[in-house]
C-alpha cells in the first residue's frame, strides 16, 4: 500500500477518535471501517484495471489514477510504449529479411528435427512444388521422393551438393541442393535452379564438337592432297587441280576462323554506339553490284530503295550482316532465280533491309534454330556453297547490338525474306 493511502487511513483513524468525543464510540467505529471499505474498494478497482489492461494488451492512454496507482500505469504506459516501438522495428526487419528470402532465385526450405517442413520460400513452388501453407509439418521426403535425394538425406553426407533433375512445376529441371544443418538438430536445405548453367554447357560442348567437325574436313582434305603429291608423280593439269582444291579448303578454314573472330568480338561488345553515322543508300548500292559479282548471271537481282536515311552504328558490322543476307540469299537460290534488296521507311519511324529471293525456302521447324552457331538446316547443301553455319549468327548479334530485330520468313519451295529492322533512335533523318 502507498504512503498516500495509509496517510489518509491514519487521518481517518484520527478524525474517529475526534468523533468519538463529538458523539458515541459505535459512530466513530463506523466512519473508520467506511473509510477502509472505501480504501480497500479503490485498492480493488484499480487491480482490476490493471488486470483488464495487461489482458486486453492497452496499456497506453488509460487514465492514470492518483498515488502509486497513477505511478503504475504511467510507467506501464512508458514500458508498453518502448516495447512496442521495439516490436515494430524488429517486424520491419523481418519482414525485410522475409522479402529478400522471397526475391532469391534459390530455394530455401527450413527444416525441424524430424526434417518437417517448418518454413520455405516462394521458389520452392516451382522447384519442388511445395505449398508454405499447406505442407508445413511435412517431411521433405514425402514430398520430395527423388530416390537420390532419400538417399541423400538418409546418408547425411551434407558436405558435397546434390545435383537432381526434377519435374518442377514448370518443367525438367536441373537442381543443385545442399544441406546446411544448425541449431540443435535443424537443417536448411538449398535449391539453386542450375538449368540454364548445363544448357550452357551443352551449347558451349557443341560448339566445340562442331568446330572441331568443321576444322577437321578441310584439314583431311588437304592433308590427303599433301601426301598424294608428296608420293605419287602428276601430271601439271593433276597438280594445278589438287593445288587449286588444297588452296580451297584452306581458304574454307580461313572464312571459318574469321567468323568465329568476329563472333567473339560481337560477344564481348557493349551496344554500338550512335555517334557514327552509317550512309545505308551508299551502302545498299555497293552491296548491288557485290550481289552481281558473286551471281555472275545466274541470278535476276532487284533493288528497291525508298528511303535516303542513314542509320547510327558500326559501318563494318551493318556491312557484314547486309552482306551475310544477301550471300545467303544467292547460295541457296537456283539459276534464273530472283533476290531484291530493299530500304525503306517505317510509318513509326524506323527503317528496315530487307533481302527477297525466290530460294528452296526453309521448313518452319528450322525458321527459330536458324541463328544458332552452326546451325544448318542442309549440312551437305551447306558445304556445297562454301557456308559455314555462322553468318545469321553474325547478322543476329550485329542487329542486338544495333537495338534492332532480324526477322525470318519462309515457305519451302517458294522462297525467304530476311529483314534487319532498326528502331528510330537509330535512324538518321531523311538526306535531302
Amino acid at each position: 500500500m502507498d504512503f498516500q493511502t495509509l496517510f489518509l487511513l491514519f487521518i481517518s483513524f484520527v478524525l474517529s477518535f475526534i468523533l468519538k468525543d463529538s458523539f458515541s464510540l459505535t459512530a466513530a467505529l463506523e466512519f473508520a471501517l467506511a473509510l477502509l471499505f472505501g480504501v480497500i474498494i479503490y485498492q480493488s478497482w484499480n487491480q482490476q484495471r490493471l488486470l483488464q489492461a495487461i489482458t486486453d494488451d492497452d496499456l497506453i492512454g488509460r487514465r492514470r489514477g492518483i498515488g502509486l496507482w497513477g505511478k503504475i500505469f504511467r510507467q506501464l504506459e512508458i514500458k508498453s510504449t518502448s516495447w512496442r516501438h521495439q516490436l515494430f522495428l524488429a517486424e520491419r526487419e523481418y519482414s525485410k529479411f522475409v522479402q529478400a528470402v522471397q526475391a532469391s532465385p534459390n530455394g530455401l526450405v527450413m527444416l525441424g528435427e524430424s526434417d518437417q517442413i517448418e518454413w520455405c520460400n516462394h521458389i520452392c513452388r516451382v522447384h519442388f512444388r511445395i505449398d508454405p501453407l499447406r505442407d508445413a509439418g511435412q517431411p521433405i521426403v514425402f514430398l520430395l521422393r527423388h530416390p537420390d535425394f532419400v538417399k541423400y538425406m538418409q546418408a547425411k553426407m551434407f558436405s558435397e551438393p546434390l545435383h537432381l533433375e526434377y519435374m518442377g512445376t514448370n518443367g525438367n529441371l536441373n537442381l543443385l541442393l545442399q544441406v546446411y544443418p544448425y541449431g540443435e538438430n535443424r537443417k536448411l536445405l538449398l535449391s539453386q535452379d542450375i538449368s540454364l548453367l548445363k544448357r550452357n554447357e551443352a551449347i558451349r560442348q557443341d560448339f566445340v564438337a562442331n568446330v572441331s567437325h568443321e576444322l577437321r574436313t578441310p584439314l583431311t582434305v588437304l592433308n590427303g592432297f599433301l601426301e598424294t603429291i608428296r608420293e605419287i608423280p602428276l601430271s601439271e593439269n593433276e597438280r594445278k587441280r589438287y593445288l587449286h582444291m588444297m588452296s580451297a579448303q584452306s581458304s574454307r578454314m580461313l572464312s571459318l576462323v574469321e567468323e568465329l573472330l568476329i563472333l567473339t568480338r560481337l560477344d564481348n561488345s557493349p551496344t554500338s554506339h550512335k555517334t557514327n553515322e552509317v550512309k545505308i543508300p551508299e551502302m545498299v548500292t555497293r552491296l548491288i553490284e557485290d550481289a552481281r559479282n558473286l551471281s555472275n548471271g545466274n541470278h535476276i537481282i532487284r533493288h528497291h530503295l525508298n528511303s535516303t536515311r542513314n542509320i547510327y552504328g558500326a559501318e563494318n558490322e551493318i556491312f557484314s550482316a547486309f552482306s551475310n543476307l544477301i550471300t545467303n540469299s544467292i547460295r541457296y537460290t537456283p539459276e534464273g532465280g530472283t533476290i531484291q534488296l530493299s530500304w525503306t521507311d517505317e510509318v513509326d519511324g524506323g527503317a528496315t533491309f530487307t533481302v527477297l529471293d525466290t530460294g528452296i525456302g526453309i521448313a518452319p521447324e528450322h525458321i527459330p534454330r536458324l541463328t544458332e552457331r552452326f546451325y544448318r538446316v542442309d549440312r551437305s547443301r551447306s558445304r556445297d556453297t562454301g557456308g559455314t553455319g555462322l553468318g545469321l549468327a553474325i547478322v543476329k548479334h550485329v542487329a542486338i547490338r544495333h537495338e534492332a530485330e532480324l526477322q525470318i520468313k519462309s515457305t519451302l519451295s517458294v522462297g525467304s525474306e530476311f529483314s534487319i529492322r532498326f528502331t528510330k533512335e537509330r535512324v538518321g533523318p531523311p538526306v535531302i
